[in-house]
């Protein structure tokens, strides 16, 4: 059972739960929570269920002064120290016992369905952490018979390690659909200066014949209108002087 000295945890506590005396078992079948007598407990109190090693207590108190009404050692879940009734998830048969032994059966049940849940639920996490104490304790003291790899080396044993060279693989330069490769970006620093002053002076645009054409004419209507005086007076003379040399002779 319990250790002595052993710390005592608290797995759960309820404020509220209802005590019933049951009838004696007629034959091996299910409990029926309907044959007790639900309306009317015959006690109602506080439960809390706690834990001394591997052993679990289930504690009946008093709601004020928390005296002990009764108590149920569980040292296996499920097992005979709880067991569930067959009609209800609600209520469940307690094996308690006194100091001196002597054990009885008698009826619990919780209002409230979420309450039973979790009564029922700290029972199993505390039955499931003693059965993997019980594995751990197992396999410490079976001796360990399974052959074991012998990786040293040996007397005179050598190991070749054969390293390559990694050798750097060039990256494809991507390519543009149409299956013709990008031409790469001019070298920094050396674009071409842009043209000066001087040469764009030079630089004339060349003029075909036919604008030759045109310009001449151009100039020579320019001269007509800006040159004619002089040429009318240059043959004005010419003709004056013809009649003076006639009337001379």
């Amino acid at each position: 059972m319990a250790t002595e000295g052993a710390y005592e945890s608290i797995l759960c506590v309820k404020p509220d739960v209802n005590v019933y005396r049951i009838p004696p078992r007629a034959s091996n079948r299910g409990v029926r929570a309907a044959d007790w007598k639900l309306d009317s407990p015959d006690w109602t109190g506080r439960m809390r269920v706690t834990a001394r090693g591997k052993v679990a207590y289930i504690k009946l108190e008093d709601k004020i002064s928390g005296e002990l009404f009764a108590q149920a050692p569980i040292d296996e879940f499920p097992g005979i120290a709880v067991e569930t009734v067959s009609d209800s998830s609600r209520y469940f048969v307690l094996r308690i016992q006194d100091d001196s032994g002597r054990s009885a059966f008698i009826g619990i049940g919780f209002g409230d369905r979420g309450d039973s849940f979790d009564f029922n639920v700290a029972l199993q996490d505390h039955f499931k952490w003693v059965k993997q104490e019980d594995e751990i304790s197992k396999q410490a003291q079976t001796p360990d018979n399974t052959p074991k790899l012998d990786l040293g080396f040996k007397e005179g044993q050598t190991i070749t390690l054969n390293i390559g060279q990694s050798r750097k693989r060039e990256k494809a330069r991507p390519q543009a659909s149409g299956g013709f490769g990008l031409l790469p970006p001019p070298p920094a620093g050396k674009l071409a200066p842009p043209p000066s002053k001087s040469d764009n002076q030079n630089t004339q645009p060349a003029v075909e014949e036919g604008d030759m054409g045109c310009l001449l004419d151009l100039d020579s209507t320019n001269d007509n209108s800006v040159d004619a005086p002089i040429s009318n007076t240059t043959a004005t003379s010419d003709l004056w002087g013809d009649f003076d040399s006639v009337t001379q002779k």
